[in-house]
Order: C-alpha cells, then structure tokens, then sequence
C-alpha cells in the first residue's frame, strides 16, 4: 500500500513557541509534507495555550479545537458572534478560521488537540471514542491513544501513542484496553 503510515508518540513531538509568547505548538502532521501555514491542505497539532490573547487568523481554513488538560479557555469574538467556554475536556468544537478569535485563560495554561482543514479542499470528522468502533475508511487521518490503552487493529498504543496515516486509504478496527480509556480520531476526506 502505498502512501504514509506513522507511528508517533505525543512525548517526543518537538514543540515550536508561538510567535506571540502565548503558548507552544506541537506538529502531529501536515499535508502535504512540508506545507507552510500558508499552503497546507490540512494539518494537526497539539497547543498548549499559557497566555491570553488572539487566535491567528487562518482564512478559508475550517478549525476544530479540543481540550485535553488543564482548566481551559473562553474563545469569543468582539462582536458576540461567538462565545465559547472551551472548559469541558475532550468535546471538539468547531469553528471558522476567518473568525478573529481571542481568548481568555479560565485558570492555568491548558493543552488542546487541533485539526484545521482547508475548506472547499478537505473536511474533517473528529470523534473522542470511549468503545469499541470500526472506523470507516479515510485517505487521511490521526488517531491518539488520549487515556489508557488501545489495540489499533492488531498494533497496541499506550496513553499518548498514536498513528498518523496519509495519501492512502485506511480503516482501522479500535478496541479499548480499559473502561477509562479514550481515543482521539480524526479522519480527514475530500471536501
């Protein structure tokens, strides 16, 4: 099968600081390979948010945020459009790119899953799993053992492992090691 198959573990992800001081980013993936900010079709990080202050805008760009760890943040514009307590862990919530979101602290800094994908070119659907699924066939993607262990169709995944496939058709069969266990998935398809 051609195409990219990764296996990744969150520990070892090098994190970039934000231009602004706010906060660092952890790349999962980017496609294509090498894209900028500017040109990527769609990308998957991890942020740590640690200061208050405004979202980079990102135009045509669809977004998904998730809270992970720690007390979160409340996203909003100026004018009311959007008011958004991002304080309930492992809930995507979606959003435009093109909104000029701030936010604010609700406590400490927190850690939160990304998706952005460009719109018109790609979509994505993220889903947190606490069961047994099989999960349908997407040319791209990243699935994230969040809590507990996870047999990924016959491959295991410790808390924080996880696999990032690209340009090729996959489905996966996952299964929970543990009642508390939770998987992060994002399967990214054509617009």
């Amino acid at each position: 099968m051609s195409g990219v198959l990764r296996r990744f573990s969150r520990a070892s992800l090098p994190a970039t600081p934000w231009k602004n001081g706010g906060g660092t980013t952890q790349e999962i993936a980017s496609w294509p390979q090498g894209a900028g900010l500017d040109s990527f079709g769609w990308r998957v990080s991890i942020a740590t948010i640690a200061a208050a202050g405004p979202f980079s805008v990102f135009s045509g760009v669809d977004r998904s945020i998730t809270l992970l760890e720690g007390d979160g943040v409340r996203l909003f514009t100026h004018d009311g459009r959007i008011e958004h307590r991002l304080d309930v862990p492992l809930q995507p919530f979606a959003f435009s790119g093109d909104e000029p979101i701030d936010c604010t602290l609700l406590g400490g800094a927190s850690n939160d899953f990304n998706v952005m994908t460009r719109h018109g070119q790609w979509r994505a659907d993220v889903r947190v799993l606490d069961r047994a699924a099989a999960l349908e066939p997407a040319p791209h993607g990243v699935l994230l053992a969040l809590r507990g262990a996870w047999r990924l169709d016959d491959e295991a995944f410790g808390e924080g492992e996880g696999l990032q496939w690209a340009d090729a058709a996959r489905a996966w069969h996952a299964l929970p090691e543990g009642p508390e266990a939770r998987l992060l998935a994002v399967r990214i398809l054509p617009a």
